[in-house]
């Protein structure tokens, strides 16, 4: 299997969608379990809808996840270029060979006649494809259309009877009809090849063994056969996963939420956890009862027989729940990392700052990383530790705040933490509970007012964790606040519960 070469052919017409990052998973998996090349090409030959940036964006989103190409733009290779507007001599020498070969005629039907014929089709109950009219022209007829200046466009001739047979690794034997799939256009009449054509005519050169793509291709595939046989070329293997669904097992659309790579970047996921969640979108590991696995476990375990042929369904609530472990156990130093990229676009501090606080920094993402599902959530539950709580949580106030006492309370608080020189965790715990004894009351009569006084919320790392990143001085003029508020009857609320 040292022969195995895959490609991903996205065409630039906007961002990585998470199906496509799937498809090229997959790819890249089978590529390196079988020690293989993954090609990486770019179908922009629709200039109407290649969208000017969009192949970058789509290659800074593979570098993202760590799914690097061994051939393809920016790398190179033997067997470019990489982009098929780029190829437009090859396809134009290889439609010549096919014409010369009498297995391919020019047609001069204008878009006009084909759609009349089409609609006479329909009215007639026979199949709607094009009716073959220039197979058979005349030179005559060639001389005429000729002389009108119709530029022809390029159809191969397709077989009237009998069936193809599309032999898929995923799917099994599936059988087209071949009266079915009239002569179709392999090159347009401005020169431009169509899909199936430039897809043959460059998996064939590129040496492509294996096609993987996603089963919305698998129609095509008997038109590609038809090309691939004349060519008198031995086809890929293929195989066309499943695509993939919507929770309420709809088509995916923006309803549904983020759907690209970028997105799902620009909202704080990982990349691992994203990688790691498409992979099971469809394939089942050897232990289907583990579902995490590294990157390298996937290589290792990756086959192509165990892909489902049956739609996936998306669900981004596993996905969050993914990238919590992942947010969770990756190094701390990473981590703190992404989360200041993050903080520093939410303007919780500059960028000079990082450098200056980074210590600081990986005290608050660890104390906030267990709870965290990803990264924006971290810089939201962040915020407090940046600045003074001006609201607090509605809840909580009713909760915590409405009993004035509770300003006495908070102000004795504040007396004992003037007296402690070690403003760590452990000796807050300890001076908080020995006060609690001292006033007759449970210890979470005091925790839970201060923690809402210091942070404007009822939830989120320990208490004292939270007091120590904090400091000192930050923690005295919350809880000194905190307590003329309650009893100035002027606590401002949140809009929405913590």
């Amino acid at each position: 299997m040292s022969g195995v070469r895959v490609r991903f052919a996205p065409s630039p017409t906007g961002y990585l969608h998470i199906g496509g990052a799937r498809t090229a998973l997959f790819n890249w998996l089978f590529a390196r379990r079988t020690g293989g090349t993954f090609v990486l090409r770019v179908e922009d030959t629709d200039a109407d809808r290649t969208i000017t940036d969009s192949a970058e964006r789509m290659m800074e989103s593979f570098r993202w996840l760590g799914l690097t190409w061994d051939e393809g733009p920016g790398v190179g290779g033997g067997f470019g270029p990489y982009f098929q507007s780029q190829r437009r001599d090859i396809y134009a020498k290889y439609a010549g060979v096919l014409l010369e070969r009498g297995e391919a005629y020019r047609c001069y039907c204008t878009p006009e006649e084909l759609k009349a014929a089409r609609e006479e089709a329909k009215r007639s109950g026979r199949f709607v494809g094009y009716n073959g009219r220039c197979r058979h022209l005349s030179e005559e007829q060639i001389r005429a259309f000729e002389a009108e200046g119709r530029k022809p466009a390029l159809r191969l001739k397709t077989p009237l009877t009998g069936t193809t047979v599309v032999k898929d690794i995923i799917h099994g034997d599936v059988s087209f009809n071949n009266e079915e799939i009239s002569d179709f256009v392999i090159m347009k009449s401005d020169g431009y090849p169509t899909y199936n054509f430039a897809c043959v005519v460059d998996d064939h050169l590129m040496g492509i063994t294996h096609v993987i793509r996603a089963d919305e291709h698998l129609s095509n595939t008997p038109k590609q056969l038809m090309i691939y046989r004349a060519f008198g070329w031995t086809p890929p293997e293929f195989a066309h996963v499943p695509m993939i669904l919507a929770p309420d097992r709809s088509k995916l659309s923006k309803r549904h939420g983020a759907q690209s790579v970028e997105e799902f970047r620009d909202a704080g996921y990982l990349p691992e956890a994203i990688v790691n969640y498409i992979a099971l979108l469809g394939w089942t590991p050897p232990d289907p009862s583990r579902e995490i696995l590294s990157l390298e476990e996937m290589v290792r375990q990756f086959d192509l027989n165990k892909v489902s042929a049956t739609p996936a369904v998306y669900d981004v609530t596993k996905l969050t729940w993914m990238n919590g472990y992942y947010m969770r156990t990756i190094d701390l130093d990473r981590l703190t990392g992404l989360y200041a990229d993050f903080a520093v676009r939410s303007s919780l501090l500059q960028r000079y700052e990082v450098r200056e606080r980074w210590e600081w920094l990986k005290k608050v993402v660890s104390a906030l990383r267990e709870r965290a599902r990803t990264l924006t959530e971290m810089v939201e539950a962040s915020v407090y530790f940046f600045r003074d709580p001006q609201e607090f949580d509605p809840a909580g106030v009713k909760k915590y705040f409405q009993d004035r006492n509770i300003a006495n309370l908070l102000r004795k608080c504040v007396d004992t933490l003037k007296l402690v020189d070690n403003f760590d965790a452990a000796t807050l715990e300890v001076r908080y509970r020995e006060l609690a004894e001292r006033e007759g009351v449970k210890a979470s009569a005091l925790i839970h007012p201060t923690r809402l006084a210091i942070t404007g919320r009822t939830a989120g790392p320990g208490l004292f964790e939270i007091m120590e990143i904090l400091g000192k001085d930050a923690v005295l003029r919350r809880m000194a606040k905190a307590a003329d508020l309650i009893e100035s009857d002027a606590i401002p609320l949140s809009s929405t519960a913590s």
